[in-house]
């Protein structure tokens, strides 16, 4: 990818026609924690308004948020469709953030954060909640992000990996 290719890039919505390059993003980002297409597929249903990807002007996928609202204290299990919302969200979970290696380090992953944490507060959220994993809880250290340690919490994450972090992000 050339220089003048990276600077074209831009966040948008998600739609059903990105599915697949968000799968391929997946795929290097997150080796160790696969999910299929049909669960990438499930939280778009779920919640359009926190799904966004980063593409270049020919619609490429270089990267992708997906976010809805979830309980809190609660991470879902990976690679599991999801009935519904809950009735009683409090927090949007940020379930997954990945950039194309080829991508990182262009400064893209704060605005779609930035924008994530408007639009929650916009619908009336109070935080963002995240599990951190492949030792990335100082880069969301670095968006606000602080690691809670609830009750229980240890053997929920046990899935995610030794490194898993619950956290949350406090909404002004």
């Amino acid at each position: 990818m050339s220089v003048a290719s990276v600077s074209a890039l831009e966040w948008r919505a998600m739609t059903e026609n990105d599915l697949d390059g968000v799968v391929e993003v997946a795929k290097v980002s997150f080796p160790d924690h696969p999910e299929d297409r049909i669960c990438f597929a499930n939280r778009l249903d779920l919640n359009p308004r926190g799904c966004y990807v980063l593409s270049d002007d020919a619609g490429t996928v270089r990267g992708y948020l997906v976010a809805y609202p979830w309980k809190r204290y609660a991470a879902p299990a990976l690679n599991v469709l999801i009935d519904a919302v809950p009735d009683d969200a409090e927090t949007v979970y940020l379930h997954d953030l990945a950039l194309h290696p080829s991508t990182r380090g262009g400064g893209y992953t704060r605005q779609v954060v930035e924008a994530l944490a408007d639009a929650a507060k916009a619908d009336g959220y109070r935080m963002i909640s995240l599990v951190a994993v492949n030792n990335a809880s100082g880069f969301w250290a670095r968006n606000g992000f602080e690691v809670q340690n609830p009750p229980g919490m240890a053997e929920k994450l046990a899935s995610y990996g030794e490194d898993a972090r619950y956290m949350e992000r406090a909404l002004g």
